[in-house]
């Protein structure tokens, strides 16, 4: 009996108390629209007409002449002629552009521009000529730099090898020729001392006298062994100077490249450096000489430096005095 009392009076207490939450929730939602019911004025600031409202613009108007916007004075009085473009007459008539006024005429000398199609086709054929003789002879180009640089002990049969080919030997000594001439006609050019104008004509004169120049010393060294009995020390001399003259003329192809198509700066440090490489490539000539026939010959190196200023460097100074007398 006490229990279900208290079970009842449980029950009350939840209804009591749910009927209050109701109450006060029913009271704070009608609070919330009273408060939501009631109108403020507000102002409005565009008036309500039925013509639409003319809006001005807040910036000031500038009073400075705009040059873009404003139209030139020209064209107060054109007419547009109806024939001709008008894009064509809007720029002849507007005084900015100045498309309608007298043309600026600069007058200069005339110029002649003479291309070196010529000798870039010429060095192109010296070069596929070069690797032709490369991939043709292989063998030969490896001897002929084993000797040069001196790689090997058996030197002596390098040498044998080497003679033993004369096809090649006697091709590169024509690209020496080509090569060589090519290179003193472009000195001659840049310095200003050729003795003819025509540049082609020129390379002709050069190649020819280097092989002048070496066809008699060929000959004389030959007929000196001869007559002298020292057939074997010159032949020895006349191997090792065509050796390097070969290695010349392979050295000067790049340089022909260079000297051909630079100018400034770069020009002057080629030509240096070509120079600095043919006269250390002529000492190593003079020096390995004179160590080859000395082993077989007993000289005063007095007498071979006499050698070299007689039959080296005199003749060349001869020639050059020639061509100058010949050609002024």
């Amino acid at each position: 009996m006490p229990v279900i009392f208290a079970t009842q009076s449980a029950c009350l207490l939840r209804i009591i108390l749910l009927s209050f939450f109701v109450l006060t929730l029913t009271q704070l939602v009608s609070g919330q629209a009273a408060a939501d019911s009631i109108v403020v004025p507000v102002a409005d600031s565009l008036p309500v007409t039925d013509t639409p409202a003319i809006v001005t613009d807040s910036l000031p108007i500038m009073q400075s002449v705009d040059s873009v916007s404003r139209i030139p004075w020209l064209y107060a009085n054109w007419e547009i002629d109806p024939g001709k473009p008008l894009l064509v007459q809007v720029l002849r008539r507007h005084p900015y552009f100045g498309f309608g006024s007298q043309p600026v005429v600069i007058r200069t000398g005339l110029r002649q521009f003479q291309g070196k199609e010529i000798l870039f086709y010429g060095l192109i054929g010296l070069l596929i000529a070069f690797a032709f003789l490369r991939q043709a002879f292989p063998k030969y180009f490896n001897d002929l730099f084993r000797l040069f640089f001196r790689t090997t002990l058996k030197q002596k049969q390098v040498r044998e090898q080497l003679m033993q080919t004369p096809v090649p030997s006697l091709l590169l000594n024509f690209f020496f020729v080509i090569s060589g001439g090519l290179y003193i006609d472009i000195l001659l050019q840049h310095f200003g001392s050729a003795p003819v104008d025509n540049f082609w004509l020129l390379f002709l004169y050069c190649a020819l006298g280097l092989s002048i120049i070496y066809t008699i010393k060929f000959l004389g060294l030959k007929i000196s062994g001869w007559l002298f009995n020292m057939k074997e020390g010159g032949d020895t001399y006349i191997f090792v100077v065509f050796i390097i003259n070969k290695v010349i003329g392979i050295f000067l192809l790049p340089f022909l490249v260079l000297l051909s198509f630079l100018q400034g700066n770069v020009y002057t440090i080629a030509m240096v450096l070509s120079w600095c490489g043919i006269g250390v490539l002529l000492i190593y000539r003079f020096l390995l000489t004179y160590a080859s026939v000395r082993n077989q010959v007993r000289f005063n190196p007095f007498h071979f430096f006499l050698y070299l200023c007689a039959f080296e460097i005199a003749p060349l100074l001869l020639i050059y005095k020639a061509l100058l007398f010949f050609f002024q």
